[in-house]
């Protein structure tokens, strides 16, 4: 069970069975909602699974559950292995098909004489007494099927009746009972009989939801697997470092500063460090390094991760819901959950248009009543049964669905699903320079020292100074220099005497020593500190320059490389090949912002901007009517990552829970931008398909049957096709490859 402590509020998932529709989904939302105490609740309607928000004080979780099993539907904590049950489920549900099958097949053999007798050319010798027995024969055939197969649709269709709600359920159970009893009338007082029709109509339908969940589990299989690499247990040592005696409980109940033990080919239950041991790690899920990570003493241990030899002793240091893993899973559910544009136009129209299909079919019934009261009943029920509601409902959650799964495997994580729709229309592509085209690791590869030194220890100290500042900072820039300056000084990391220490976005760090105040950063936000130019040396122009300087002047110039990523300039002309505008915008200074630019084949670009400058330039941007794509570290470049329709951050400069970011790449790989941007356009393109589909069906056999053309078996065969076309549509973006080996193998 996951839970959060947020205020007094407490959060955890739900697994949901019986729903069949977006209006189910629709209903239990809007009654757990209505419960007081409850504070959230969201449903994701392909994976079944609910994000749930509680006042412990005000309502318990078991009086929550128990408001949707009232309801009719199945409910338990996500936590709660359901494998037995959907075995049993899964079981009945295919011996419940079989039968449909089975007795499809016999009743079809029973009426192929009576329509043979209706066919002038055809010579028919079908006597009273044995069209009698073909008919009883088929109404024994079809009691199992509406008995047994049926039960699912009158059981869903009792319940939202009992709800005051109109589902799927609802005109599926109608046409099934007025087909059987009609038949039966027609059996024992004369007339056509519709048996086939009724069983085909069942098993269609039951074929169709059948191959419908099989889809529904393939498109989630990704954050299944996520979720599964969870380790439910945990080897706790019991009084380290006095014993090596270890205990093994849940990996939920683990405390930050537990020491646990990791045997060879475990799971890490909670992100540490590593205490003693030497092993390696199967990183490749939350850092997309396909290869074994080395672990020695002191190193980071990120949990899901696999510990593949050795054995380890960590420390706990997050643990439960605030590990990257949790923070990974709960990303994709909420992007899961969240319904874009389509899917919420959809949902909202499908129980208004049941009830307004059944209208129609009464208004029908009365009309044929009129005109031939033989034909009002078998046309009103192929009215029924031939809308198809849930083809509109399942046109667009399978394909998001089945996106999100895609983009997973690739190492794209999608924290907000409406990023897709956005990404398929998007017409910029905004890029930062250090951390993202480039690798971010930059190497200092020179120093100078700019202010006049009396003694031999004047460098070292100026290192030592810079050394401190850059410590306190994660910027790629800073982690150069204090990498650098680390084995310099070997190891020395702090001053005494350090205080207010500040990082300035965009600008650098700001520190005040020995009653002095430092900067170390650009070469404008140090200048700004005390007013003097600065001349740069000609060997240093194309390198990422930091300057030190206090009150007085400046101090020194460190001059650093960086290597461009080896798939930026690929995913760079993929994007341009489809059209999108490529800008690259960095606060470096412009001459090496130029030369990155040429290298990737990008015509605009600009160079020393601050966040704000670029804030500005994408709001110009979207104020003529461009849809832009932000890609960045996630370090500096906050408000125009929050800004853009869609942002982007990669893996290795973001923490995987960045809130700011609608996509994160966290196989650090610039061509998986281009494998997402071709998904996403795909799977808009599948979504357009799928609606216009199920829209134009309903157009085109709504009329057909209020005009008699259609009989129920043909509405019947209809509507169990158009659910499974759009089923089945969706699962070609399964289908869309990269040509880079996927991060991870799903089966």
């Amino acid at each position: 069970m996951q839970l959060e402590h947020h205020e007094s509020a407490m959060h955890d998932k739900i697994r949901l069975s019986g729903m069949r529709c977006a209006a189910c989904a629709q209903l239990i939302e809007y009654r757990v909602r209505q419960l007081p105490g409850v504070t959230s609740f969201k449903i994701n309607a392909i994976s079944h699974r609910a994000d749930l928000s509680w006042q412990p004080a005000q309502i318990s979780l078991k009086k929550i559950i128990t408001a949707i099993v009232d309801l009719g539907y199945g409910a338990l904590p996500a936590n709660q292995s359901p494998d037995q049950h959907e075995q049993r489920e899964n079981k009945m549900a295919l011996w419940r098909l079989f039968i449909a099958g089975f007795a499809m097949m016999q009743v079809m053999m029973y009426s192929f004489p009576a329509y043979l007798v209706a066919v002038p050319q055809v010579d028919g010798d079908l006597t009273p007494d044995l069209d009698r027995l073909l008919k009883l024969a088929s109404l024994i055939i079809t009691i199992p099927v509406v008995c047994f197969s049926s039960l699912p649709f009158f059981r869903a269709a009792v319940r939202d009746i009992r709800n005051r709600h109109i589902g799927m359920d609802v005109p599926v159970s109608l046409g099934i009972l007025l087909t059987f009893f009609a038949s039966i009338w027609a059996t024992f007082m004369g007339g056509a009989v519709y048996y086939d029709s009724a069983i085909m109509f069942v098993c269609l339908l039951l074929a169709a939801r059948h191959i419908e969940a099989r889809v529904q589990r393939k498109t989630t299989a990704a954050l299944r697997v996520l979720t599964q690499l969870t380790p439910v247990l945990a080897h706790r040592l019991i009084s380290y470092p006095d014993s090596r005696i270890t205990e093994s409980v849940d990996a939920q109940s683990l405390q930050i500063g537990d020491f646990l033990l990791i045997a060879a080919g475990e799971h890490i239950p909670a992100d540490g460090v590593v205490v003693d041991g030497q092993s390696e790690c199967d990183e490749s899920l939350m850092t997309g390094e396909s290869h074994p990570v080395e672990k020695g003493k002191d190193a980071k241990l990120i949990a899901g991760a696999i510990n593949l030899n050795g054995v380890l002793l960590m420390r706990a240091e997050q643990v439960g819901s605030e590990t990257q893993l949790s923070a990974l899973v709960g990303m994709m559910e909420r992007a899961a959950t969240e319904k874009p544009p389509l899917v919420l136009l959809a949902d909202k129209h499908a129980s208004r248009f049941l009830l307004i299909i059944l209208c129609i079919a009464l208004l029908t019934a009365l009309a044929w009543w009129q005109i031939d009261s033989a034909r009002a009943l078998w046309i009103a029920i192929s009215v029924i049964v031939v809308t198809c509601p849930c083809a509109l409902s399942l046109a667009t959650p399978g394909v998001m669905s089945a996106a999100i799964g895609q983009l997973a495997k690739q190492g794209v994580l999608v924290a907000k699903g409406g990023a897709i729709e956005s990404l398929a229309n998007a017409t910029h592509c905004v890029f930062d320079k250090t951390g993202t085209l480039t690798y971010g690791k930059l190497k200092l590869v020179d120093t100078i020292l700019l202010r006049p030194q009396n003694t031999d220890q004047a460098e070292p100290e100026a290192d030592a100074i810079s050394l401190a500042l850059s410590s306190n900072s994660m910027h790629p820039v800073s982690k150069g220099i204090a990498d650098a300056l680390s084995s310099k000084l070997h190891g020395i990391s702090a001053l005494d005497g350090m205080a207010d220490v500040n990082e300035i976005a965009g600008a650098g760090i700001e520190a005040r020593l020995n009653g002095k105040t430092y900067r170390l950063g650009q070469l404008d936000f140090v200048q700004a500190l005390h007013g003097r130019s600065c001349d740069i040396p000609s060997h240093f122009l194309g390198t990422t320059l930091s300057a030190l300087g206090d009150e007085s002047g400046w101090i020194a110039l460190y001059a650093l490389e960086d290597s461009l990523r080896e798939d930026a300039v690929e995913a760079i002309h993929i994007l341009q090949s489809r059209g999108k505008q490529i800008i690259l915008l960095s606060g470096d200074r412009p001459d090496v912002v130029q030369k990155v630019a040429l290298d990737c084949g990008i015509t605009n670009y600009q160079g020393d901007l601050r966040p704000a400058d670029k804030y500005d330039v994408v709001k110009l941007l979207q104020t003529n009517g461009a849809v832009v794509v932000m890609v960045g570290d996630g370090m500096n470049d906050g408000p125009v990552l929050a800004l853009a329709d869609v942002s982007v951050a990669m893996g290795q400069g973001a923490p995987i829970s960045q809130s700011r970011s609608d996509l994160l790449l966290m196989s650090n790989r610039l061509t998986d931008l281009a494998y997402a941007e071709k998904i996403a356009r795909m799977g808009l393109k599948l979504i357009r398909q799928n609606l216009g589909w199920a829209i134009a069906y309903n157009l085109v056999a709504i009329p057909a049957a209020v005009t008699g053309l259609l009989e129920p078996w043909h509405a019947a065969l209809g509507m169990s096709l158009s659910s499974l076309l759009v089923v089945l549509n969706g699962l070609r973006l399964l289908a869309v490859n990269q040509e880079a080996k996927p991060l991870l193998i799903l089966n």
